[in-house]
């Protein structure tokens, strides 16, 4: 699994002109499932995420997580983290699990977030979304798992 994460201030997304999902300081975790991810990898992603050092201690040093800090997470789907882009000028998302799979993946993912984390709000698979954000720093970082 594929995922990039934003450090915000605050974030939101946007379906139809109303909000769906929105979150105060935290993170902002696109995530994607390629072909053969399994839930292990999911799992294996969040914790991850859960833990990684992005956020200031009292030093100013990147030194406590979303759980230290008590942040949100906004999970948000996006299949396009999968695309390859070595071909050509237009992308190809061979890569990325079919709409089925990144489905059930994806939906496992906020599952287990929210079973592990208090603040968890979400993009809406397959949907036109409008992802607004202030990133924080800015920080962004990739991850992945196999």
């Amino acid at each position: 699994m594929i995922s990039v994460l934003q450090r915000v201030s605050e974030a939101r997304v946007v379906v139809e002109g109303a909000v769906i999902g929105e979150i105060g300081a935290g993170l902002l975790v696109l995530v994607c499932a390629e072909r053969g991810d399994s839930e292990a990898q999911a799992d294996k992603l969040l914790a991850k995420i859960l833990k990684l050092r992005v956020f200031s201690d009292e030093a100013g040093k990147m030194n406590r997580s979303v759980q230290d800090v008590g942040g949100g997470l906004l999970i948000v789907s996006q299949f396009t983290l999968a695309a390859d882009t070595t071909g050509g000028n237009r992308p190809s998302f061979t890569q990325a699990a079919a709409p089925d799979d990144g489905r059930r993946l994806y939906d496992y993912f906020v599952d287990r977030a929210r079973a592990t984390h208090p603040v968890v709000q979400t993009g809406r698979f397959a949907t036109d979304m409008k992802v607004h954000l202030v990133n924080d720093g800015p920080v962004t970082i990739p991850l992945w798992v196999n």
